[in-house]
């Protein structure tokens, strides 16, 4: 038996601002660093279809598909300006639907010198997907489909059943991800040209392929040798195919019988790993691995000088006792996490990276100063108190 696993990632970030130093000798607030005008522009074009996305996908699981979605924390709270964005994810029904838990801010907190930020974070979405849907995730999505061995054991521990990560060229040497693979949590791996065909090139009319209808890529799927194939799709991409070719509804509503006609099955990831034997892959052991390279995340001095000053602030953080204070800027600091704010420090256009690791790094310098400045106001706090005790 041949079977496909396909999730959608469901994640909206939220974007930084273009920020000035001058703004920076008064309150710490979020709407200081982020552009919270463009991120309402931005979920609110997402809004606009993602009733009729559902609706299709609705459709899909009543002609019996199944989908594992990964809806990131950031995203959950932008719903709240229109909650029937997740009352729509919950009428999806939870015998076909399964919730991948993530990082909650987004982050590649899995790379800092400990593991407890990326904990905590995992810990966080786990207890939001309880709350929101019911739903106990059983498989885990990291940001950016980052591999690191290091966070496997820490993952197994949580009571993780399946990971999926990027099925990229150093982890599977030129074949193709077409199997569990063994590991302390079985992974599934990414194949990234089918995923690819839906995400990106569905609408191109360029592209040999197009139009890809349900049965044609149904056909290419039953051809390949293997016994799993696990897709990982964007949400919004869907969302922008939408508004160029409504030919993704009727794929999406198709897609399950067409599979079932050339003998492929639908599963969940969670399903997939308990059914098909694990197969060995060493470089899992040595490798690491991201969505488009680690290179993307981690290539250039900026991005590694601004994954270091977050580490310092993390720190820095953990020392305040002004609760409140300390609540309201670790929220800022986890912001800052967001891969994307990574991803745009290495943007092809090079002097458009060097000026966001410019902007970016501004901000960071503007939270330390807020630390330190409440630091000495609780040192100063803490010595009058005690003069005064030794008074008495």
């Amino acid at each position: 038996m041949k079977a496909v696993c396909i999730c959608f990632e469901v994640h909206l970030p939220l974007p930084l601002r273009w920020y000035w130093p001058k703004e920076g000798y008064g309150d710490v607030h979020i709407e200081k660093y982020f552009d919270m005008e463009k991120a309402f522009h931005n979920f609110t074009k997402f809004a606009s279809n993602i009733e009729t996305l559902n609706e299709a996908l609705s459709k899909s699981i009543d002609n019996g598909g199944k989908y594992t979605l990964d809806v990131s924390g950031v995203f959950l709270e932008q719903c709240k300006l229109k909650p029937e964005i997740i009352d729509g994810f919950k009428k999806l029904g939870s015998k076909n639907v399964s919730f991948a838990a993530s990082p909650y801010y987004h982050s590649i907190s899995c790379l800092f010198p400990t593991l407890d930020e990326f904990k905590k974070q995992v810990e966080m979405d786990v207890k939001t997907i309880r709350d929101v849907f019911g739903n106990e995730p059983e498989t885990f999505v990291n940001t950016e489909l980052l591999f690191d061995k290091k966070i496997m054991k820490t993952l197994k521990e949580m009571g993780f059943k399946c990971f999926i990560s990027e099925g990229s060229h150093n982890i599977m040497n030129g074949y193709d991800p077409m199997h569990v693979y063994d590991n302390e949590v079985p992974t599934l791996l990414r194949h990234i040209n089918l995923s690819e065909d839906l995400e990106i090139k569905f609408s191109d009319r360029a592209w040999p392929g197009y139009p890809l209808i349900a049965d044609k890529f149904a056909s290419w799927i039953a051809s390949m040798k293997g016994e799993v194939i696990t897709l990982y799709i964007k949400y919004d991409a869907i969302n922008t195919h939408l508004q160029n070719n409504e030919g993704i509804l009727d794929f999406l509503h198709e897609l399950p019988l067409c599979l079932k006609k050339h003998g492929v099955k639908m599963l969940l990831a969670e399903e997939a790993v308990e059914l098909f034997k694990k197969q060995e892959l060493p470089s899992l052991e040595s490798k690491m691995t991201a969505r488009y390279g680690m290179h993307n995340l981690l290539g250039n001095h900026a991005q590694h000088l601004f994954m270091h000053e977050l580490v310092d602030i993390g720190e820095m953080l953990e020392k305040l006792d002004d609760d409140y204070k300390r609540e309201k800027l670790t929220k800022i600091y986890r912001y800052l996490q967001q891969s994307e704010i990574f991803l745009e420090m290495n943007s092809e256009e090079r002097r458009l990276g060097y000026e966001r690791a410019v902007n970016d790094l501004s901000i960071l310098s503007d939270i330390e100063r807020a630390i330190i400045i409440t630091e000495a106001t609780e040192a100063a706090q803490n010595e009058s108190a005690g003069k005064k005790e030794a008074a008495k």
